[in-house]
Parts: C-alpha cells; structure tokens; sequence
C-alpha cells in the first residue's frame, strides 16, 4: 500500500465496503460521542468520516488530534446506517473504522478556524494565508482560477493561436501607471523595470511575422489598491494578431471570454449580443466607461427644460460655458420617502442633493410633484416626463454641472436607482464594447495635452487626423465592460514610424524623446511593420465575476494586502548594507 493513501477523501463509495484503505488528509472537526470519536477528514478533493470506538487499537492516539492535524489513517469501509447516510457528501453513504494512526503534522491552537463561515478580518487572513486557503470557499475559488485559465489557453489554441513567453526584466515604458523598477548590479545607477504589460514585445512579436500570438502574462503596476485592481501584480490573457481591424479583434476574443462564461457561470444567462457603444455616449448614459448593461436607466440631457427656468440654480448653471443637466430616469421610485433616500446618497457622496420630481396621481390627473416641479411649472415638468418615457409612480433625479464634476456621482446614483428598485437584472453576464476613446485629453489646470489611453494606439483617419485638434482625435481603442467591470482592454497599434512621431509629437515628446523611450519598437517600424492590433483580458477580474465576489483577493492565492504589503512572507523588507553596496544604492531615510 501508498505511504500516504490508497485513496482520496472523496473516492470512496459503498462498491468499497469491506475494503481495507488508507487516507490522509487534515482534520476538519472531531465529535465525541460517548466512547465514540468521529472525524471528519478532508484533503483537497473532499471530505470522509472515519471514527473509532474503544475497541480500537489507536483510540487514545485518536482522542488526541485536534483541528487541522495533518494524519494518515487505516481502517476498514464500513456501510452508513440508512438513517445515518449524508446525501451532501459523494462519501456519505460510508465509514471508515480506523484501525492504525499517524500524526504526520500535527498543529497549534489556530489563529483562524477552517471548519465553519467564520469571519475574520483580512489582516488576520493574509497573514496566515495558508490557512485561509485551506478553507472550502478558497478552495473552490483557486480550482476556478485554474480551469478558467486552461479552458481560456484551449480555446485560444482552438483558434490557432500559439503561447510565446515575453521578458519579465526589461525596460521602463508608460502604461498609464507607476514602474516597479529593479536596480542592475552589473550596471551600476541603471535600472530594469517589471513590464506593465507585454505591449512591445507583442508588437515586435507581430514584426517578427509570428501571426497569432497570446499568454497568460504577469504584469506588474505600482498602483494603489481598489477592491477590484491587485496593487502589485496580476495575470492577463494578453494577444495580438497581424493584418486585423479593430471587428476582427472583437470577432477573435468573443468566443474566447463567452465560452467561459457559459462553462463557469453555473447557468447564469450570458449575453450573446454585444453592442459597440462609444466612450462618449456611454460617459452620457451611464456616466462611466465601464456600464453594467443588466440596469435599463439610460441617463439623458434635459438641459433645454430647466434653461431660463424658476429653478434659479440649473438655470444659472446653464448660462456658464459647457455645463449641462442630466436626468437619471428611476421607474417605480415615485415616492417621496425613495427620493428622500436618493437624496440622501448624493449627500453621503459630497454633493449638497440631488434634485428629483416624481409623478402620481391629481385632482386633474397625472400630477407632478416634488420641490423641481413646483420651481419649473406644470409645462416643462410634461416635456421631462415625455422625453424620459415616464408615467404614473415614476421618478427623476437630476445632476447639473460641467460633467467631469458629476459624472462619477452620477454613475453612482444610476446604479443605486437599479438596485434599490429592483431593477437590475441579476444572474446574467452583460456584455458591452466601449470604442471611440479619445486619443487624448487635456490637463485642467495647465491645458497640456496628454494621451488619455493607450500611446501606442493608431489614430482614427491615421496622420489626417492628428493636423487639427487633437481633443478631436480618436483612437481605434476599446476596452469591453461585464456587469460594472472592465474586462479587455485593446487597441490596433500604430504601426508607421512618422504616424508614430506625430502623435507622440502632439503629446510633448520629440522624436529623440520617443527614440530614447521605445528606440526597439520605432527601428522594428522601419523594416515593413504589418498592421496589427490586439488586446488583453483580466484573468483576475474575469474569475472574481465567476466566483460571485466584489474582492480580487478572494481570487488571487497570495494577494497583497491594501497597502501592498506581504503581511505572510513580510514583503516589503528592508535590504541589508551588502546588497545595497553591491548594487551602489543607499537609502535616505525618511523625515
């Protein structure tokens, strides 16, 4: 027999009984039951009781283990009583009568419990990460991560597609975020950086003339931490393809990213259609470029009813250059007591309100109402209420201002509106391809111009393009939102040297600037570049979905905590005085 088993915790069945077996796994509780102590014994694959009584030969040894023991047990299969059998566990139908015994780990008084849905707090769970992951749900949670991320190499292989790794040490480039950088022992005062992204390499990739290409790819971005973005690192199923355009693109990662949804999404509804809006209406009807498409509210301008209006301050608003007013329709939230908790959250959200009207039943009819209606007079309250489609025990809420200042408010009321009336469709996977991004935008306070997205994208109507305003310019960007969440996020590269130069030029950066920053890829452009475009897809973000969690840790094996430290392996550390010498660094401490 196995030093350690003959079977997991989970193959045992009745077809077993009379078998002599042997198990290991962890202690997952223990019951004594008058002379009787049973066990739950779990191993990665599932869970089976075993139990001895006085009888037997190890009872003492038994009584002895504690919660999460690492031990092998020998026993006998034994049938269940019919009364007895646990139709929740494949093993429920048996027993086992252990008859030898041996610790092979035994453990210490826990900081946190594995049996059970206690919560801890993330701290403590970090901390002794390998106790947390011993729990049901994280086990569940990383075996999901690791089938998604098989079926998604499958199905790219399925589409020709082949696996070439790309440099983790390499130099410095703008991804839109902070480089981790590594200092050179060998090259005293110069230093590597982790890629962001594998951007170059894939578009060198693309020059080589590989024609398809993908990985499963670490990238690594000094960021700070949001519920849903690692601070450190992550993984992204990242590709490129040569001679595409931008559908192309869409039609190639489609069935990837739908298919995993429908293999992991345990039977939720998964979009088949998915609408290409651009990034300005979608900043218009949803005050985000990542919309979560099972809510129905479209916001809309109403801007035109409240100008020269009684309502003095949207009608003042108006008379300042590129202000507007927008409604966020709310169908069924037309009581008083739902606007009044919409108010509510626009005041927890740091506006002083938000104005709203609903409409209900009145002596003449259909009766406007709220604090808007009686400034704005019965004729412009009509004309909102036809524009937004709305009727009897519907409501409206309103946002005034230039809409950079309001839109991420209003994003956020849109989908509070959804969910507090039920209007959100739940157990379904919306999917939506923002395009059009802006090529660049403007600083407020200085007006400089800067990329807004991705530098290395080609300009829409190529170099005729960028000789007029280049807050005029789009990109042939996109980036694909799931249910609130930006899932893919893409391009179709610039690929001629002089396009190149020019809208490196628009955004500050001389030539000898973009030689010196990305000197490999503008030479690789001189000796025939094919068009080529592509995308990357976040394989944390794609497994929180399918888990059902809103916290990337929850998906991630060994995340950093929120202030991206290691609290387990004690990450950051100091580094001793050798390593400092011999990479001719020293710290200044820190006042």
């Amino acid at each position: 027999m196995h030093a350690y088993r003959s079977h997991t915790c989970a193959d045992l069945t009745k077809e077993n009984v009379g078998d002599t077996v042997r198990l290991a796994g962890w202690v997952h509780r223990i019951r004594d039951h008058g002379g009787v102590l049973f066990v739950d014994l779990r191993d990665h694959y599932g869970m089976t009781q075993v139990l001895c009584d006085s009888d037997s030969p190890v009872f003492n040894e038994v009584d002895k283990v504690r919660a999460e023991w690492c031990i092998r047990i020998d026993g006998v299969v034994k049938a269940r009583d019919p009364e007895l059998i646990n139709p929740r566990l494949p093993t429920g139908e048996i027993e086992v009568y252990i008859r030898d015994l041996e610790v092979l780990g035994a453990a210490e008084e826990l900081p946190l419990m594995v049996f059970g849905e206690q919560e801890y707090p993330e701290e403590t769970r970090l901390r002794y990460r390998y106790l947390d992951l011993r729990r049901e749900a994280m086990q569940r949670n990383m075996a999901l991560r690791s089938d998604v991320v098989a079926s998604i190499r499958r199905r790219m292989w399925g589409q020709d597609f082949r696996e070439y790794q790309t440099p983790i040490i390499t130099a410095s480039s703008p991804e839109g975020a902070r480089d981790f950088l590594v200092p050179s022992r060998l090259h005293p005062g110069k230093f590597y950086a982790l890629p962001q992204a594998p951007q170059l390499f894939k578009q060198l990739i693309m020059v080589s003339g590989f024609d398809k290409y993908f990985q499963i790819a670490p990238c690594f971005r000094d960021e700070d931490p949001r519920a849903d973005r690692s601070p450190t690192d992550f993984y992204q199923l990242d590709m490129e393809m040569s001679f595409v355009e931008q559908q192309d693109v869409f039609d190639t990662i489609q069935p990837v990213i739908e298919g995993v949804f429908e293999e992991f999404g345990e039977g939720a509804k998964v979009d088949k259609h998915w609408p290409q809006i651009s990034y300005a209406d979608a900043a218009l009807w949803y005050g985000t470029d990542k919309p979560d498409l099972r809510n129905p509210i479209k916001m809309q301008v109403v801007s035109e009813h409240f100008r020269g209006s009684g309502f003095a301050i949207f009608a003042k608003l108006l008379e300042q250059e590129g202000t507007e007013i927008r409604a966020i329709p709310a169908p069924g939230g037309g009581s008083r007591k739902f606007c009044d908790r919409m108010n509510s959250f626009a005041q927890r959200e740091g506006l002083p309100g938000m104005g709203y009207i609903f409409w209900r039943d009145g002596e003449n009819g259909l009766e406007a109402a709220g604090p808007l209606a009686k400034n704005i007079g019965p004729e412009r309250t009509e004309a909102i209420r036809q524009q937004l489609g709305l009727g009897k025990g519907d409501a409206a809420f309103f946002l005034g201002g230039k809409p950079a200042s309001f839109e991420r408010v209003a994003a956020k009321a849109r989908v509070e509106v959804g969910n507090e009336l039920g209007l959100t469709e739940q157990n379904r996977f919306a999917f939506a391809w923002i395009v059009d991004f802006p090529m660049y935008e403007a600083d407020e306070e200085t007006g400089e111009i800067d990329f807004s997205h991705n530098p290395f994208s080609m300009p829409q109507g190529g170099a005729e393009a960028l000789e007029g305003d280049p807050l005029e310019v789009k990109g042939y960007q996109y980036d694909l939102a799931c249910n609130g969440y930006e899932l893919v996020s893409g391009a179709i590269r610039n690929h001629k040297p002089e396009i190149m130069f020019k809208a490196f030029e628009l955004a500050g950066y001389g030539e000898d600037e973009v030689r010196k920053r990305f000197g490999g890829l503008e030479r690789a452009f001189h000796f025939g570049a094919p068009p080529h475009g592509g995308c990357a897809a976040g394989i944390d973000r794609i497994v929180m979905l399918l888990a059902g969690t809103s916290n990337i840790r929850e998906v991630i094996m060994f995340p950093m905590n929120q202030r991206a430290e290691d609290l387990m392996m004690q990450a950051p550390s100091d580094p001793t005085s050798d390593q400092l010498m011999e990479l001719s660094l020293r710290v200044i401490p820190q006042e």
